[in-house]
């Protein structure tokens, strides 16, 4: 019965007019379903990296005053516990200790 499908789409890769043989096909080729396979999957991945950041940001921004006041009371810090002190990244105090712009 449903080998008398045939169902007249938009390939949602190409933008091609195809004529399809169940309803759930959404491409013209096994080509062009393997390109919309990796462009969805890379849009994925890019939307689950914005979120990440843009949440690590927030989190970032949000350090009450008695966690400074407690890393402050500190006698040794720990690189990340610095870098919340003076508002920039692990990374950048790093490579600001290995070119000699803070001392330790």
């Amino acid at each position: 019965m449903s080998g008398n499908i045939r169902i007249v789409k938009i390939c949602e890769f190409c933008q091609d007019e195809f004529v399809a043989k169940t309803t759930v096909t959404q491409c013209c080729s096994d080509a062009c379903a393997k390109r919309l396979y990796k462009v969805k999957k890379r849009d994925e991945v890019i939307s689950r990296a914005k979120l990440e950041t843009m949440i690590k940001q927030e989190a970032e921004a949000f350090i009450t005053e008695e966690q400074v006041k407690v890393i402050q009371a500190k006698e040794w810090l720990t690189l990340v516990e610095a870098a919340l002190l003076l508002n920039v990244s692990p990374l950048t105090l790093r490579r600001w200790t290995l070119s000699g712009k803070v001392r330790l």
